[in-house]
């Protein structure tokens, strides 16, 4: 039997950088790092905004990005949406004061609150007050279900 030694370096997934890795917004223009962070969901985008000041300016500056993601909050909280953007806020504090709202509003109206049979299965859950109206929704899916 022959025993073969290999004294190679392991193999590497990703390849040892000879340079520093490139910040893609110092190179695009705005309108395209614009492009790619609205690609991303609203959780992402606020990580993002979090890596480094370049980010952080380029996200929080933009409306559009803000805009788009309470717009997709509206569809679930359009009476809350439509009142704060009434009230002058921005679209930024809109999604905000609005995007764990419209995660619980969804998560009653899917049913995931249907079987509840101990304060046990809520542990870790965050409620929040609800309108009139919301609950009025809730109680009518409920009843279609």
């Amino acid at each position: 039997m022959v025993v073969v030694q290999d004294n190679s370096p392991p193999l590497c997934l990703h390849p040892l950088r000879t340079t520093s890795p490139q910040n893609f917004a110092e190179k695009l223009p705005t309108e395209m790092s614009l492009q790619i962070f609205g690609e991303l969901d609203a959780v992402s985008l606020c990580s993002a905004s979090q890596t480094c000041r370049l980010w952080y300016h380029i996200i929080e500056d933009s409306e559009q990005l803000w805009r788009k993601q309470c717009l997709l909050v509206r569809a679930v909280c359009q009476r809350e949406v439509d009142r704060d953007r009434r009230d002058g806020l921005s679209w930024k504090l809109t999604l905000v004061r609005n995007y764990s709202r419209s995660r619980l509003k969804t998560a009653w109206l899917t049913g995931c609150f249907s079987h509840i049979t101990s304060a046990d299965q809520l542990i870790g859950t965050t409620m929040m007050p609800l309108d009139v109206e919301t609950w009025g929704e809730i109680l009518q899916a409920e009843l279609d279900r």
